[in-house]
């Protein structure tokens, strides 16, 4: 059940204030404007908005609703076929109370309460227009998802079978390699230590010695320098660890 209204009410009791609620809000759907005290405007105010939301949806069940409210039905034919496609772009504020001075003799504040005819203006339009497009786009994702999920399932069995692209092309395409200290077959020593990818030969720039795999020294060595093969080493002048030892005996 709805809360009663704080304070006094409108006439002499409740049915008589229903029927003047509903007088005002019938003189307001036929003459889209009325001038009464700011009370009865800001009473009749919520009624009459609720009875245009009725009207926008344009059902019978909607009319019979009006019509207990509004018994005449040639207001309720007004509202149903003139003033609601008016409102149709509006989500709420169907009416405008303006404030005119206290009236002579009893000084009650006035009001004239109106019916918002105007249309929408060309940002409000915007706004709405892009609001709705929003929302199809977001019902029509799921949609674009599962569309475009199937043709990527029957392309993934033809791009199996589709022929690779010849070699010489991604020789062609592919970086050229960088150059180390001693030559392309030569590489700066690495932060962590590890020999880059096919280079096993280290060399020590101090002594020009360079170790490989196979020497007693190998483990201990720290490389400064990281060669391809021995032959590398030795184009660079670099000579193998423990030769000149063999020379000598």
């Amino acid at each position: 059940m709805p809360t009663p209204t704080k304070g006094p009410r409108l006439g002499g009791g409740p049915a008589h204030e229903r029927l003047l609620l509903a007088n005002l809000a019938t003189q307001l759907f036929a003459h889209r404007q009325i001038t009464t005290t700011e009370a009865k405007a800001k009473r009749v105010r919520p009624l009459a908005e609720r009875l245009i939301t009725f009207a926008k949806r344009g059902d019978l069940a909607s009319r019979r609703r009006v019509l207990t409210v509004v018994r005449d039905k040639g207001v309720v034919h007004e509202l149903f076929t003139e003033i609601a496609p008016v409102m149709a772009e509006r989500n709420g504020g169907y009416t405008r109370i303006t404030k005119i001075g206290n009236r002579k003799g009893d000084n009650a504040p006035m009001a004239v309460i109106e019916l918002v005819l105007e249309p929408l203006t060309a940002k409000q339009a915007t706004v709405r227009e892009a609001e709705a497009a929003t929302k199809r786009a977001a019902k029509k994702a799921p949609a674009k998802k599962a569309a475009a999920s199937e043709p990527d399932a029957a392309e993934a069995p033809a791009a199996e079978d589709a022929p690779k692209p010849a070699a010489k092309a991604e020789e062609v395409l592919a970086e050229p390699e960088e150059e180390g200290p001693y030559g392309p077959d030569s590489r700066e020593p690495t932060d962590d230590g590890e020999p880059p990818e096919g280079f096993t030969i280290k060399g020590n720039a101090d002594s020009m010695m360079y170790h490989t795999p196979d020497s007693q020294w190998y483990d201990q060595t720290v490389a400064e320098v990281w060669f391809r093969t021995a032959e590398a080493a030795e184009v660079a002048g670099f000579t193998e660890a423990g030769s000149a030892k063999d020379d000598e005996g």
